[in-house]
Parts: C-alpha cells; sequence; structure tokens
C-alpha cells in the first residue's frame, strides 16, 4: 500500500520555494485521495492508516536487518496540533526495540553550555532504528525567535533583540546539520502539522471541558495562543529556508485527525520504500554453517 506521488507532492515543500503556509489548506488535499463523493472519508483514511502501519511494521524489519540506514521523523506543529496521537497511532505496530521517542523540554543548565544543536545530536537514532523527535531543533528558531529572552537565560542580564541574521545563520547551521546526517546514512522526514487557529480553540475547549484531558492544558497554551501570527511567520521563514533535497518538509493538514495520521504514516512508508532495501544475503561459508547447524539440530 503507497500514499499516490501526487498527494506526496502536494504535501512537500519544494526546495527553493516558499512554504505558502496562508495558501495551504489545514483541511484537505486537493487530491482525492480519501476517495470519490459518497464515501466516508474517515472510514478510507483509518483503513488506509491500518495498511501503513502494517506496511512500516515491515520495513522496520528491512531497516533493522539491513544495518545500512537510520530514519529520523521531525513532528513539529502548534500546541494541540496532534503531535503526540500520531506519533501513537502510525508508530503503533512497529517493534519498541527499534524504535526511540525524544521529546525535548526545556534546556538543562549543561544543555544551554553548549551550541544550540548538541543536545540534538547524541539523541539520533543508530543505524537500522527510527528515531521521532516530538518537538525538535527547530524550536530554536520557532520558540526562541518568538521569545528571545530565551537565548540568554542569566537571570541578572536584560534581553536583548537578536540580529536577524542570527536566524539565518541557524538555518544554515540546520541545513549543514542535516546534509551531514544524509551523507552519514540517515534519511529524516519532516512535518509539519498544519492546524487552524480555529480547530486549535476547539482542541482546548474539549479539553477543558473533559476532566480526563485537564492534565493536558496549562495556561502556557493560551498564553502561546496569543502569540499564533508571530509563531505562523516564523514557522513561515524556517519551513521555507530548511526544506532541502536531502530533508524536505511536508505540511500536513491536522484539521482532521484521521487524515493527519494517514498521510504521516504513507509519507513515512514511502520514504523507507525508496531505499529499496532487502534482507541481507548469505556468503557461501555462512550457507554451509547453517547446514551444518540445522544437520545437528536435527539429530539431537
Amino acid at each position: 500500500m503507497k500514499l499516490e506521488k501526487a498527494v506526496i507532492d502536494e504535501l512537500t515543500v519544494q526546495p527553493g520555494e516558499k512554504a505558502g503556509l496562508d495558501a495551504r489548506s489545514t483541511e484537505s488535499t486537493t487530491a482525492g485521495w480519501l476517495g470519490s463523493k459518497g464515501t466516508n472519508p474517515k472510514e478510507v483514511a483509518e483503513e488506509e492508516l491500518r495498511l501503513f502501519v502494517d506496511e512500516l511494521k515491515a520495513s522496520q524489519e528491512l531497516l533493522w536487518a539491513s544495518d545500512t540506514y537510520s530514519l529520523l521523523l521531525v513532528v513539529q506543529g502548534m500546541d494541540a496540533a496532534g503531535k503526540d496521537g500520531t506519533i501513537k497511532h502510525v508508530m503503533s505496530g512497529v517493534n519498541p526495540q527499534g524504535c526511540q521517542v525524544v521529546s525535548f523540554k526545556q534546556p538543562s543548565g549543561e544543555e544551554l553550555g553548549h551550541d544550540f544543536l548538541w543536545r540534538y545530536s547524541g539523541a539520533l537514532p543508530r543505524r537500522g532504528q527510527i528515531g521521532i523527535f516530538n518537538r525538535s531543533y527547530f524550536e530554536e528558531v520557532l520558540v526562541v525567535r518568538v521569545h528571545p529572552e530565551y537565548l540568554d537565560p542569566h537571570p541578572t542580564r536584560s534581553p536583548s533583540q537578536p540580529q536577524e541574521s542570527l536566524w539565518t545563520d541557524r538555518f544554515e547551521d540546520i541545513n549543514a546539520f542535516e546534509h551531514h546526517l544524509y551523507r552519514s546514512g540517515t534519511r529524516i522526514v519532516k512535518v509539519y502539522l498544519h492546524l487552524s487557529r480555529e480547530e486549535q480553540r476547539r482542541r482546548f475547549l474539549k479539553r477543558l471541558d473533559d476532566p480526563a484531558k485537564n492534565w493536558k492544558f496549562s495556561a502556557a497554551d493560551l498564553a502561546e495562543r496569543h502569540l499564533w501570527d508571530e509563531y505562523r511567520v516564523a514557522y513561515e521563514d524556517a519551513i521555507t529556508a530548511t526544506s532541502t533535497e536531502w530533508a524536505p518538509w511536508h505540511v500536513v493538514p491536522a484539521d482532521h485527525k484521521y487524515a493527519l495520521r494517514a498521510l504521516v504514516g504513507g509519507i513515512l512508508v514511502d520514504t523507507i520504500d525508496r531505499l529499496d532495501l532487502a534482507l541481507p544475503g548469505v556468503g557461501s561459508d555462512e550457507a554451509k554453517a547453517l547446514v551444518r547447524a540445522r544437520a545437528e539440530l536435527l539429530a539431537e
């Protein structure tokens, strides 16, 4: 099962082109991947997700057995965009031994004492594994850009407005970092969960109205919502500047979780399929050893 190329192309921000977030739908794709008129799009998407989960399970085994590449999924989006749920559903079939999810919170003092990419490089997946960054080094050109006071955490100093060149420099550093990873065998899938402001409002209200979900809401979420426009500018610039041939961005409509999850699953399956992986072969000496081992076991 594969996601149609037309759909993936539509979601991909082509290198050198603007992200164009304002012109991209948060609800659907123009390519009719959810079936013809009269079909239930949610049922179609959920069935495709099940197929993608099965494909991803098989692909992960090939990735592990070949021990040649690693896969890094970078998930970014506004609060309540569906990052946790997407990771949970899309990766539900993979072997936990070959998959690692890392969520990056406020940096520690030690982490702040290093360059801005230092703490992320230590969490990268090894060959044969899938790594997932739930938020990532892009926070250093998103949250930090909206809150420049985070650049200097020293409590006795007044925050200063950084020069615009700082973000350009960081974009270049990220591109170089990802290019290095690509040349080293890591394939990077970057997805931006494209949520509308109105859908975020509805999801926040659900969290407030349901006692079982109250723990998901924080007063800080509402404070960050007031900075929606600033975040959109930061995302537009970051995605535009860092969508490259070796690590392109995919802008995935996130207002409907069922479609979001299926699309991310399809993108991951497509990425691994294009690696053209195969199980490792067995040499003549190893084949003879296998024959001897089989004979020994049968003789017991």
